[in-house]
């Protein structure tokens, strides 16, 4: 049976409620019967489905916003100290709790599955939540982002397994005690908080060294950086029984849960892995060889904390997708429009590749928008020569979020060195004619992915209106 609520949550304001992680656990209060509050920047689908839970949604920030009976007050990372609403429960004294911790709060009294890595950690967290609740073992999860299926990125389930995506990005996923944990890829990003590849290692450590005792820590084998994690790991370790069980998986020969076989078909691939000595044979509905390992992680997982590996298998194929992860958004004039996430240049060129699998000959057309000044400073390069894998590409300015501009960082850094690599890129800062350029570009037979974490992912609609209002005799 699923813990009750939490101390002090019986009441909590968000602010930024809106936002992926922090909604989730929004959601997952709220079902336990909480009464919650909290504000956003802008309305949204997010806020909606907040408020049709019972939770009262303010837009805009302002500290009358925050109720007098209010318990905590839950922020995250990006929440700013000079945020009025944050100001105001320091004012008056109300406990500040950072998402993480209110997360780990939800986990205590379950079996978590905790998945981390620099790329994969939605799509991975989203198959096991899907697999298991087709296997009707009602699973709490919080994902950041929204399932095909379910249409939502967090659920409080009756069962006692809770999957959880463990953010690296601001360290938050040292909070998390997981029973099992899955370490997908191990890269440096996220360059406001770390400077060096040594200091990512670090964390990781730090996250392998939460597991609880007893449990196993599922690694990529792959992935160069999740090698070299593994082996600071079990030198780290050697000396120390209590550390975690590891278990790798790949197509490496030395993984110990092997993938023998990714068969692309369309958008949606074939693999074959052994575990145990067993071999599993599944469907993936999302193409691209790293999905595969995705599933294959998963499966491995699973299968570490008491799951039936054979059932789990033929469950992942219920995985229908989550929003923005090579999200298929619709097709006019023969042309196929596919949201994509990716905004580091691993996942660009892992998308891009997989996509171009799918194409049948087709051309691979990319609407891109660079998402932080911090990450375009340092990866804006191989950025560049992501991009140089699709036919063509039209490029943004860089989506700020949380950051403040740098001085002389913009998308030039990336349209620059594609162009160095003998791509096609061009320069565009207006959305909608950045829409109507890729739309003008693409035939029938073409491909066009509106790729970046910030709000391009509003294009696609847009492209698609162009690509269906040009004359039928051109284009199909």
């Amino acid at each position: 049976m699923a813990p009750g609520l939490p101390t002090a949550m019986e009441r909590p304001h968000f602010i930024g409620i809106g936002g992926a992680g922090m909604s989730g656990i929004a959601k997952i209060l709220a079902q336990r019967g909480a009464k919650v509050a909290g504000s956003d920047a802008r309305e949204s689908a997010t806020a909606g489905a907040l408020r049709a839970l019972g939770a009262t949604v303010h837009i805009g920030h302002a500290a009358a916003h925050l109720a007098a009976d209010a318990t905590a007050v839950v922020v995250s990372s990006a929440i700013r100290d000079d945020n009025p609403e944050l100001a105001a429960a320091r004012e008056r004294g109300v406990p500040v709790v950072h998402r993480s911790d209110a997360l780990a709060a939800l986990m205590d009294g379950l079996r978590p599955i905790a998945v981390a890595g620099t790329h994969g950690k939605t799509t991975t967290t989203s198959m096991l939540a899907v697999a298991l609740d087709a296997m009707g073992l009602d699973p709490s999860y919080a994902i950041g982002g929204d399932l095909d299926g379910p249409g939502t990125n967090a659920r409080h389930g009756g069962g006692e397994i809770f999957v959880a995506e463990a953010d690296e990005s601001d360290r938050s996923f040292h909070k998390y005690a997981p029973e099992v944990a899955i370490v997908l890829n191990v890269e440096l990003d996220h360059h406001a908080n770390y400077a060096s590849m040594e200091e990512i290692h670090e964390s990781f450590l730090t996250f392998a060294g939460r597991v609880r005792p007893g449990g196993t820590l599922v690694v990529g084998a792959d992935h160069q950086g999740a090698r070299e994690f593994t082996a600071r790991l079990r030198a780290r370790t050697a000396e120390d029984a209590r550390g975690p069980r590891v278990i790798t998986y790949g197509e490496a020969d030395d993984a110990d849960v092997r993938v023998l076989k990714v068969l692309p078909q369309g958008l949606t691939s074939e693999v074959t892995a052994v575990l145990d000595g067993t071999q599993h044979t599944f469907t993936v509905s999302v193409p691209g060889r790293h999905y595969a390992h995705n599933a294959v992680a998963a499966l491995a997982a699973g299968a570490a904390l008491g799951v039936p590996a054979g059932a789990l298998a033929a469950a992942l194929a219920s995985y229908t997708g989550v929003n923005r992860r090579l999200q298929p958004k619709g097709e006019a004039r023969g042309v196929r429009v596919i949201d994509s996430y990716a905004h580091h240049p691993t996942e660009m060129t892992a998308d891009i590749e997989a996509i171009r699998g799918a194409a049948a000959g087709g051309r691979v057309l990319v609407l891109f928008q660079p998402h932080l000044f911090s990450r375009t400073r340092e990866l804006g390069a191989e950025m560049g020569q992501a991009l140089a894998l699709a036919d063509a590409s039209v490029v943004l300015d860089i989506y700020p979020a949380r950051e403040d501009p740098i001085p002389g960082v913009t998308s030039a850094v990336i349209t620059d060195a594609a162009l160095a690599a003998g791509a096609e890129a061009r320069p565009e800062s207006d959305k909608p004619a950045a829409a109507a350029l890729i739309a003008g570009m693409a035939e029938p037979g073409d491909l066009v992915l509106t790729m970046g974490a910030g709000d391009v992912t509003e294009l696609g609609a847009t492209v698609l209106e162009r690509l269906a209002a040009r004359p039928a005799n051109r284009g199909g």
